[in-house]
């Protein structure tokens, strides 16, 4: 199975000492999002998590702890690496300085293990489409050599966004294909596939891979062996208006399950979909505790701790455990 860090905030950039610690006890509890006090407690055994997947805008933190976990864990790392300022990214480090470190992390635990993210893609009076090519040419020629795989997203405007972010907007339709196209140019030039993340199908015809950066292809040219992927476990799905067709895959990622809390990441992007505000992610930050179970508050009597089932996926390993 797979253990996600990513989605629902950036542990690396801000918990890094908690996840050691969770990893070090062997297991994590997650409340259920929508139903808080639903709790699922994960077993971190490097029996049954067959990869480690992280996604931070940060992994300087983590830096230190890489031989650690690779001496227990196949993992697969985004990083995402963007030329936005202090005022759409209050907290995120200078480009120049995570580059630097996603250099580190390349050659620590392999390229293939590693891959770049430039999302999302905005448009503002700073930056056209054509200042995004420029940045991104910029960067792909840095990160030459350290990673094959690059994800891009444009930007998807949640009510929340706008309230965050008034003047920035999505890319339209022809600044997407003149961006799609042009980062696929720049890809070829330096080794790197450009993977699109739950965007247009038809950005297919300018050479983006549209099945996922996730995929179980990418996440086992990570970990260097082949998983048998559960029924149902590979798809993220979306509510379309046809009753006949009501979920519709829209990539065919492998999302695994996800240890982290929403409105919890202290980049406070004024476009995250992560946080609903500022003050409640404060809020949440200062109930964090590093030696709690839980990413974000402790235990409380009304909690309902169930036990996860849990299963190898390595094609060579029938090891199964059942944890909570």
């Amino acid at each position: 199975m797979i253990i996600n860090t990513g989605m629902r905030t950036d542990i690396p950039a801000f918990y890094s000492e908690w996840l050691m610690n969770r990893i070090r006890d062997g297991f994590v509890f997650v409340r259920n999002p929508y139903y808080r006090l639903q709790v699922s407690k994960y077993s971190l055994s490097p029996d049954v998590v067959d990869c480690l997947a992280f996604c931070t805008k940060n992994p300087y933190p983590m830096l230190k702890y890489l031989d650690e976990l690779n001496a227990k864990y196949s993992m697969l790392w985004f990083v995402t690496i963007t030329p936005y300022g202090k005022d759409l990214e209050p907290n995120v480090p200078p480009s120049e300085k995570v580059i630097e470190d996603f250099k580190i992390l390349s050659e620590k635990i392999g390229k293939n293990a590693v891959a770049l993210r430039y999302d999302p893609i905005l448009i503002n009076d700073e930056y056209s489409a054509q200042k995004h090519v420029e940045m991104f040419d910029l960067f792909a020629k840095r990160l030459k050599g350290y990673t094959e795989d690059v994800t891009i997203s444009f930007l998807d405007l949640y009510e929340k966004v706008k309230r965050n972010a008034p003047n920035i907007r999505p890319p339209t339709n022809e600044e997407q294909k003149y961006i799609a196209k042009e980062f696929v140019r720049i890809g070829k030039e330096n080794n790197m596939v450009i993977h699109g993340c739950c965007e247009n199908p038809n950005l297919k015809g300018v050479g983006i891979d549209t099945a996922g950066c996730m995929s179980q292809e990418i996440i086992e040219k990570a970990i260097g062996f082949s998983l048998k992927v559960p029924n149902g476990q590979s798809k993220r799905i979306v509510t379309n208006g046809n009753k006949e067709d009501k979920w519709k895959p829209i990539c065919n990622c492998v999302m695994g399950n996800d240890i982290g809390a929403y409105n919890s990441c202290m980049h406070l992007c004024k476009y995250c979909y992560a946080n609903f505000n500022r003050t409640l992610v404060k809020e949440n930050y200062k109930l964090h505790n590093p030696n709690s179970p839980f990413l974000i508050g402790e235990c409380t009597s009304e909690d309902k701790i169930t036990e996860a089932k849990q299963k190898s996926w390595r094609i060579d390993n029938e090891f199964e455990q059942i944890t909570l």
